[in-house]
């Protein structure tokens, strides 16, 4: 069917099959504001749109009198930055998908953008196409390219035109916004589109509508392509492709659209901070959590990460990364490709998840039990149930518990080499 540029029809668009299955991703944060690295990724805004005293302290005490946030771009070199390391990297941590920031809310373009003259990565800084680096990289690793892309730019002369007519012009969403858009669906084919910066205009004014009828009617990726909600106020969580809802959104039960969970490695950052502590980034533990508990609820589990300025991923996220990948290795046949079980949690406590494959169920639980013997309320046994650890070998013993569900003796074993565990049930209801 042909879509038409309005809600009714748009959200009416099946989501391709891939985005549901692909359950792990790996979010991307890098630009300009990598070269302060101090803050956050909205650095400029906190500096010059709120002079924050902090701020204006910091860039005092570190750059010239007079430096403008324009100068930091030819600092932003990416002179580390390989791009096969970086798929390798996320291929080795379970991702099935990448995305990428093309352009942030400073409008510093990560590719040659024909409407961004001399504020973007070919022209200054890098002098390289970095989304299309990165996106080649990826797909010989077989991983799905996502792109992250602002439609606001805090402090470009055209948005602030419309934003002073209460967005009743359009210049900068026909000059800028939409041609970017276009430029990058037509060279490089994502097969995401990961929308944000919508929230002080509606999607009228954003033309969002027309872009997503161009995109799921006529666009190369028309069939493959997967969109986010946040395409103008009032948006989220309501229209669009998957649901984010909001940052490290949480619904605590379950959903009935699908949705997606970004989440960032630096608790207080997407972009990446050189004064970062080992305290301040979460632990394998709490990403195995947040995967597991986002899973079991229909969601999609996508983890941030910010590069150097030169292009470095910091090795305390690329072990963090590696621990996900080794976690998934083991048990990712009750992550990738699941639904939802009829249960999402035990009731008794968060600490025993459910998925489910057809007629199999993986009760995944987050704390081993002190007596080797987990009991599970949920799942009904019948005679010929079957039960096994993932990543142990052979078949553990079972017994139905009186009066509801089932207590299985896991193997002795030190539970010490990874923070969660998987059982596998078949033959359950």
């Amino acid at each position: 069917p042909r879509y038409r540029p309005d809600w009714a029809s748009l959200d009416a668009r099946p989501l391709p099959a891939w985005f549901d299955r692909a359950k792990v991703g790996v979010f991307v944060h890098w630009g300009v504001f990598s070269v302060p690295a101090w803050g956050s990724e909205w650095f400029w805004w906190h500096w010059q749109g709120q002079r924050d005293a902090a701020y204006e302290r910091f860039v005092r005490r570190r750059f010239p009198p007079g430096t403008t946030y324009a100068e930091f771009a030819p600092r932003f070199t990416a002179y580390d930055f390989e791009p096969r390391q970086w798929a390798h990297l996320f291929q080795r941590a379970g991702a099935r998908y990448v995305v990428l920031t093309t352009k942030h809310h400073e409008g510093f373009a990560n590719w040659g953008s024909p409407v961004s003259w001399n504020w973007n990565s070919v022209d200054t800084g890098p002098h390289r196409d970095l989304v299309g680096e990165l996106g080649e990289a990826l797909r010989e690793s077989n991983l799905r390219y996502g792109l992250y892309h602002s439609l606001m730019e805090w402090f470009n002369p055209l948005y602030l035109a419309d934003k002073q007519s209460e967005f009743k012009t359009q210049s900068f969403v026909l000059k800028k916004t939409m041609p970017e858009l276009y430029d990058l669906v037509l060279k490089y084919k994502p097969d995401l589109i990961w929308s944000d910066g919508d929230w002080e205009a509606p999607d009228s004014y954003w033309n969002s509508t027309s872009f997503l009828a161009w995109l799921y009617n006529d666009s190369p990726v028309k069939d493959t392509v997967v969109v986010n909600d946040r395409w103008g106020r009032g948006c989220s969580c309501h229209h669009g492709g998957f649901y984010n809802c909001a940052d490290k959104y949480r619904p605590g039960t379950l959903p009935d659209h699908k949705w997606e969970m970004c989440s960032s490695l630096d608790k207080l950052s997407w972009g990446y901070r050189s004064n970062m502590s080992l305290a301040e980034v979460m632990d394998e533990k709490s990403v195995i959590e947040e995967l597991v508990q986002t899973v079991s609820l229909g969601g999609n589990y996508l983890l941030n990460v910010g590069p150097t300025k030169e292009g470095v991923i910091v090795p305390i996220f690329q072990e963090r990364l590696l621990a996900l990948g080794r976690w998934l290795d083991t048990n990712g046949e009750a992550i990738y490709d699941s639904q939802p079980w009829r249960v999402q949690m035990e009731n008794t406590t968060d600490t025993v998840w459910y998925t489910s494959k057809g007629p199999v169920v993986f009760a995944i639980f987050l704390l081993w039990p002190l007596d080797n013997v987990l009991r599970l309320c949920s799942p009904i046994p019948s005679p010929g149930t079957q039960v096994t650890l993932l990543g142990f070998g052979g078949t553990l013993e079972w017994q139905e518990q009186p009066g509801k569900g089932m207590l299985i003796t896991l193997p002795c074993m030190l539970p010490s080499s990874q923070s969660s565990w998987a059982v596998k049930l078949e033959g359950v209801k």
